[in-house]
């Protein structure tokens, strides 16, 4: 297994490129503050509404300053046309993501791959919350909007350890219960668990009017499986471990992760979320890069790595 890198999980370059690029809601959004997305609410230009409790994570800039000097209490000014976007991460952080062929794990690509999202969501003054969940929710980040978070984020996110199986379905079940107002939700998992349990959860999600985003982490050896000679296939979650020959069951093994690679797209596509394969193999600023500008040019789908 490959050992995980330190706690920065920021890739300079795909940030640089990412920054470029930007990562705007394609739906509907429900937010806090004047930003640079649509609002359900119509009013004024972007006239002022109301105000609301200052929780922690919000972004102390849009403090109500004469409020606070009024009634020495902190509060949000909100505004009635534009909003800003809250983006769920959702980070699998079951016992298969500890595969890895390469320099880095499937989690830990994934780790890498929400901090670089997270970073430039943040940058574009929207907000962001992590989740990392197994069987169930193990670590939270509650909703920021502060880029100066993104150092805690990172922190969690790496000294995470998976040991456990996975239950996508109660993952995402339990999004939808906590998260009322829309906005856009990341997901990044390798998908090895109750099919229809994925596609509930995203039907879920999306009926709530969340925009949806699938990563599909996936090692390049599980994608490819070039292994060759006598192999000992050590079972994760549960499973026994074998010693095969891969030569035996290279092609019975590449017709089923072809199938269950196209059966989770198909799942995205009905639902109408987005699918991106991702190759760890591929570096990171490749993925971001060609996810955003897939997205620009194909919104419906927003489809990067084929």
């Amino acid at each position: 297994m490959p050992a995980e890198p330190n706690n920065n999980l920021l890739d300079a370059e795909a940030v640089s490129r990412g920054e470029n690029l930007g990562i705007l809601a394609r739906s509907i959004v429900e937010g806090y503050r004047v930003g640079e997305h649509r609002s359900p609410f119509h009013g004024f230009a972007i006239e002022f509404a109301q105000h609301r409790e200052y929780t922690i994570g919000d972004d102390t800039r849009h403090l109500d300053w004469k409020v606070l000097g009024r009634t020495d209490r902190y509060y949000i000014k909100q505004y009635e046309q534009d909003t800003n976007m809250t983006a769920h991460f959702l980070l699998d952080g079951s016992e298969s993501m500890n595969y890895g062929s390469g320099k880095a794990s499937k989690l830990h690509y994934a780790k890498a791959l929400s901090a670089c999202l997270a970073y430039l969501v943040l940058l574009q003054r929207d907000a962001v919350a992590v989740s990392v969940f197994d069987t169930e929710t193990r670590e939270r980040v509650p909703r920021t909007d502060n880029l100066g978070k993104i150092h805690h984020i990172m922190n969690r996110l790496a000294a995470f350890e998976a040991t456990q199986r996975t239950s996508l379905r109660t993952a995402m079940a339990d999004l939808a219960k906590q998260v009322k107002a829309r906005g856009m939700v990341m997901l990044f998992s390798d998908i090895f668990d109750d099919e229809e349990g994925f596609m509930r959860g995203l039907r879920q999600l999306r009926f709530m009017g969340h925009e949806v985003v699938v990563f599909h982490v996936l090692d390049h050896y599980e994608l490819e499986f070039p292994l060759t000679g006598r192999v000992e296939f050590i079972g994760l979650e549960g499973n026994p471990t074998l010693e095969l020959n891969p030569a035996d069951i290279r092609k019975s093994y590449l017709r089923e992760m072809n199938e269950m690679r196209a059966r989770a797209r198909r799942a995205c596509e009905q639902a109408q979320c987005h699918y991106v394969l991702t190759d760890t193999a591929a570096p990171l600023a490749e993925t971001i890069s060609g996810y955003l500008v897939a997205r620009q040019s194909n919104p419906m789908t927003g489809e990067g790595q084929k």
